[in-house]
């Protein structure tokens, strides 16, 4: 596994450099190309009482301002990627999630981060971020909210005997190799015995492909899953984690596990999830 291309999702309603320049410090260390992708769907609202015809001005007048808020981005990009001629633009008037899912067809690795405020739990303007993990079959890194310099020195793998957690590890193998160290954390879920030879596993397997690695075990019953994941990585310095997105789709909505939540929710760490 190695990273040729990678994706940087843009928010409309946020200011495109710091991104950016975090995505293409990433690329440059993997020789990557680079795609900033930016979407947001335009809508109206529609109800018995609005006409016809106020409706669609209205439906226009927010077109246009997301066309000049992506004009807007665009011009941030080129300004940044100056003439680097690894370095591409995409933009859709589109739902954002989809969008990134349909451009990351072209991509090794997804990198996005925590919406802006004001667009927070906004579909139409900013990325689900659980409806990207499952929907992309592409490994996410959410960057951490400060967008802190990556260094990948000190990687923590989540570790649970499962599908998601197999296909997170080869995801992440770069960052892997690249670490200086890399803890395999379990959380003993499935019996001490079971945690630590599952564990074993995983990190010989890891040294097999050259990532300096060791186990970790969680054993206590006093914080949740999501919860020592977090101490943990806190605690060895950590400035990545590895985990599988667990959850399972319904119609529109996307239900995860309480280990999947935290780590969507924790922007002191850079977290990079597959499913």
């Amino acid at each position: 596994m190695i990273y040729t291309t990678i994706l940087v999702q843009l928010d409309i309603d946020a200011p495109a450099t710091p991104r950016l320049l975090f995505a293409q410090q990433i690329a440059k260390k993997f020789e990557a190309d680079l795609i900033a992708v930016a979407a947001a769907e335009p809508s109206a609202p529609v109800s018995p009482s609005e006409s016809a015809p106020l409706v669609a001005e209205v439906l226009r007048h927010r077109t246009h301002e997301v066309e000049e808020r992506i004009k807007r981005l665009k011009d941030e990009f080129f300004a940044v990627a100056g003439k680097d001629e690894r370095a591409s633009w995409r933009a859709e008037l589109d739902d954002p999630t989809r969008a990134v899912a349909l451009h990351a067809r072209a991509a090794d690795l997804v990198i996005t981060g925590a919406p802006a405020a004001a667009a927070v739990g906004d579909s139409q303007r900013t990325i689900d971020p659980g409806a990207l993990v499952l929907s992309l079959g592409r490994p996410v890194l959410f960057a951490a909210d400060g967008l802190a310099p990556f260094k990948g020195e000190r990687v923590m793998v989540a570790w649970k005997d499962c599908r998601e957690a197999r296909r997170a590890v080869v995801d992440a193998m770069p960052f892997l190799r690249n670490a200086k160290e890399v803890t395999v954390f379990n959380a003993a879920e499935d019996g001490t015995l079971v945690a630590r030879d599952g564990a074993a596993d995983v990190v010989r397997f890891l040294m097999k492909h050259g990532v300096k690695a060791r186990s970790q075990l969680f054993e206590s019953g006093r914080i949740s899953v999501g919860d020592s994941i977090i101490v943990e990585a806190d605690r060895i310095g950590a400035d990545l984690i590895v985990a599988g997105g667990y959850g399972h789709s319904r119609f529109r909505e996307w239900a995860f596990g309480g280990a999947t939540r935290s780590l969507l929710s924790s922007g002191s760490f850079h977290r990079l999830l597959s499913n």
